[in-house]
């Protein structure tokens, strides 16, 4: 085998090679079913959590010096909002179930 035979083949082994790691690598999983199932009740049990913790973090910022007065109020105004109607919504479903 003459050098440019060998040289020729281990071209198209390696291009062969990495146009596999490349799919290999970016081909889509067929795996689809990895995630669990939320209920509505769930996903709003977590907004909840990430709302209050949203509170928390404006209210320590605000300790901190990096929110004006009328910021820290129009924040705050609409994020006990928001949890207020994650707090009804919650409610409702569950008064549904029972």
């Amino acid at each position: 085998m003459s050098p440019q035979t060998f040289l020729f083949f281990t071209q198209i082994f390696c291009c062969l090679f990495a146009a596999g790691v490349l799919i290999y690598i970016f081909l889509p999983s067929r795996d689809l079913d990895t995630g669990t199932d939320k209920t509505r009740v769930a996903y709003l049990y977590e907004r909840k959590e990430v709302v209050y913790e949203n509170l928390r973090d404006l209210n320590f910022e605000f300790k901190a010096g990096k929110f004006t007065q009328a910021d820290y109020d129009a924040m705050r105004v609409g994020m006990e909002a928001e949890a207020a109607r994650i707090l009804a919504e919650i409610e409702m479903l569950e008064a549904a179930v029972v």
